[in-house]
């Protein structure tokens, strides 16, 4: 067992080496997918027991017994949409399999410049957008342990511009002989993005002492280039049975990113004939507080992202397929609340 450990260990003491607060780039890979782990408060990374899995931890989808395509919509913040679609197969003894694809988007809008910030109705638009795509495995390698990874393409874009780059996450789930779930994930290991493109386009004067000489050699504006978000999660997870028809799923998180300080995630569902699901969850942050002030000039104190709760309905469709759809609110303080569809097909 103590060699499981090792690659954790080694990923865990390069996550907390990181120090890029507020740096990162592709932050929509920040956002969590899934109305039913969500609505725990993202408190999922021991549990990762459905097509979700592969955002959160990529060993659970193991967890997976049957085929298993998963869609979620919820839109977010800032007049964007948020879209997360997900399948899992598995394939008995040789493990799981796993695609996935992430999208934020946005309607078009007026180019504005500062020679022209109020454009006409006939000037030119823009748009931007940021796609990730996955492609996962993962397998058991005891009858309690299970590893797992997933290797994604992530763009981001906006008017002429585009980042590319190239990220793994890995996992682990450990169950315990007590039914205790451990699970730890290292999200978005890879390189830097930087923007390019003919959007950073200008003419040069090499040297405007010389009478004549071209003016206007073309030249790019150097776009830096910034890490990915990497995230570093560990939980634990227990299921309590009151009785045949009534079950407890409890759950918490511990999160370490490279770009905001360390949080908890702590979540709770309730469930009623495995049919009628009740979820209640927060995110904490462990020893840093936002301040912000409000229109009365107030001043609150806390994260902005508050208590989400939500709740779900499974159905098993006779002859067919068993169908799940799950609804989750979240608080977002100052901004906009954020809620959240997802619609599960087991096959």
């Amino acid at each position: 067992m103590k060699r499981f450990l090792i690659l954790p260990a080694i990923i865990i003491s390069f996550v907390f080496s990181q120090n890029n607060v507020a740096t990162t780039s592709a932050a929509f890979l920040e956002i969590g997918p899934g109305a039913r782990s969500l609505g725990m408060g993202s408190a999922f990374v021991s549990i990762a027991d459905d097509a979700s899995s592969l955002y959160w931890n990529p060993a659970g989808i193991v967890n997976v017994s049957r085929p298993e395509v998963q869609t979620y919509y919820a839109p977010w913040l800032v007049e964007t949409q948020f879209y997360y679609n997900t399948a899992v197969i598995p394939m008995g003894g040789f493990g799981s399999l796993g695609i996935s694809f992430t999208a934020v988007t946005m309607d078009e809008m007026m180019v504005r410049t500062v020679k022209d910030p109020e454009p006409s109705k006939y000037g030119q638009k823009f748009d931007a957008g940021n796609i990730s795509m996955g492609i996962a495995y993962a397998k058991k390698l005891t009858d309690r342990f299970s590893f797992g990874f997933q290797t994604k393409f992530i763009q981001e874009s906006i008017w002429q511009m585009k980042a590319q780059g190239i990220a793994v996450d890995i996992g682990t789930l450990f169950i315990t002989k007590k039914n205790i779930r451990i699970g730890m994930s290292v999200s978005n290991f890879g390189g830097k993005m930087g923007m390019e493109g003919i959007n950073t386009l200008v003419d040069i004067d090499v040297d405007e002492t010389i009478y004549g000489n071209n003016d206007r050699i073309d030249g790019y504006l150097d776009a830096a280039e910034w890490p990915l978000p990497l995230m570093f999660r560990f939980g634990l997870s227990r299921e309590f049975v009151l009785n045949p028809n009534m079950k407890y799923l409890v759950a918490v998180d511990a999160i370490h990113p490279n770009n905001n300080p360390e949080y908890l995630n702590v979540g709770v569902e309730y469930s009623a004939m495995d049919m009628v699901f009740l979820r209640l969850g927060q995110s904490h942050t462990l020893y840093q507080q936002n301040f912000f002030e409000d229109g009365g000039g107030k001043v609150h104190e806390g994260s902005e992202q508050g208590i989400s709760f939500g709740m779900g309905i499974k159905y098993q469709i006779p002859r067919g397929p068993k169908l799940r759809i799950d609804y989750v609110f979240t608080e977002f303080g100052i901004f906009n609340d954020v809620q959240g569809y997802s619609i599960t097909v087991s096959f």
